[in-house]
């Protein structure tokens, strides 16, 4: 397996350096690797870290962000990039697999850097990832990363103000906090504040009026998450940044304890949906999933979440791909 050490090394060096801003240049290239052949054994040990049946014909919907990781990495850690990689919060993927990729064939992997895009809270990159087979494209994912920064709306105004008053909806007010502070990117003292910043003007008109949000969805199993599954994920997919490994490296960034890699936690709850050979995938990272811990799965039809009790740590749907919506 291509080890991405010395990627991450890079892009630690240079993230102090950054100035990230939505208006920034970015890497146009498109980085392309050809002849690229599943390693059993690897898709093996992957398919068991997240608990996805071993030996079947085509890849899980998740191993080809894998085998493209390291051409993302690539882009991420270079001069060129314009978002530092230390801190960088992966909040979203949505993925189109137009049919089953095999296990055994040739593929071409595409990344590239489609745009970027002012956030709350900073800087979203979207990046592009694409597997061909003979040319035509198989399989395509969009995900997005945060660089949490300093922003003009921050410079003008308080946070709640923001977002004005009568486009919140009573659940906007109560987890309005949450929302400003998405995925992994939260901290400790984001959370100790977090209580402060559910009393604004906003959250205290809406106080008694009911709330009309979408039922939770009905928990089908509950896990209990061993404190190396953040290691165990790297291993296999070759992500170590160093929030995932060990409870010291985590507190470096801000972290209690060891958080689970945002994409082990799509594919772990993947492994106990039903997929179309054909299907659309859209998931949001909510918040860090604390290792050890202990998680709900949450589904009906093809949305589904995980939770640790009230907190929702990530939401997807799977649904019918359809030729012209991709």
């Amino acid at each position: 397996m291509q080890t991405l050490l010395p990627l991450l090394a890079r892009g630690a060096v240079l993230s102090p350096f950054k100035r990230p801003r939505s208006d920034a240049a970015f890497p146009r290239d498109r980085l392309v690797l050809s002849g690229v052949r599943i390693d059993l054994a690897r898709l093996a040990a992957y398919e068991r870290a997240c608990g996805f049946p071993t030996g079947a014909d085509a890849l899980p919907l998740t191993y080809p962000h894998v085998l493209g990781f390291p051409l993302a990495m690539r882009i991420m850690a270079s001069r060129a990039f314009p978002l530092p990689l230390l801190g960088l919060v992966h909040t979203s993927i949505e993925v189109t697999r137009l049919r089953e990729p095999a296990t055994t064939g040739e593929y071409e992997l595409a990344v590239h850097v489609e745009g970027l895009t002012p956030h709350r809270r900073g800087t979203e990159a979207t990046v592009v990832t694409g597997a061909r087979v003979d040319g035509s494209l198989v399989w395509e994912s969009r995900s997005t990363y945060l660089a949490r920064h300093r922003t003009t709306a921050d410079a003008r105004t308080p946070a709640d103000a923001r977002t004005p008053a009568d486009a919140r909806t009573p659940a906007d007010a109560r987890t309005a906090a949450d929302a400003r502070t998405p995925a992994d990117a939260r901290t400790p003292a984001d959370a100790r504040t977090s209580a402060h910043a559910h009393t604004s003007a906003d959250a205290r008109t809406v106080a008694h009026v009911p709330s009309a949000g979408p039922k939770p969805l009905p928990v089908v199993a509950e896990w209990r998450l061993a404190g190396d599954v953040g290691r165990r994920y790297a291993a296999v997919s070759g992500d170590r940044n160093p929030i995932h490994l060990h409870p010291l490296t985590a507190r470096l960034f801000g972290f209690p304890r060891a958080i689970a890699h945002g994409m082990w936690t799509v594919a772990r709850c993947l492994a106990e949906q039903p997929a179309d050979a054909s299907v659309q995938l859209r998931a949001e990272f909510k918040s860090p999933v604390l290792l050890p811990g202990t998680v709900t799965y949450a589904a009906d039809g093809g949305r589904f979440e995980l939770r640790g009790g009230e907190r929702v740590h990530l939401t997807g749907e799977l649904r019918e791909h359809r030729a012209n919506s991709a």
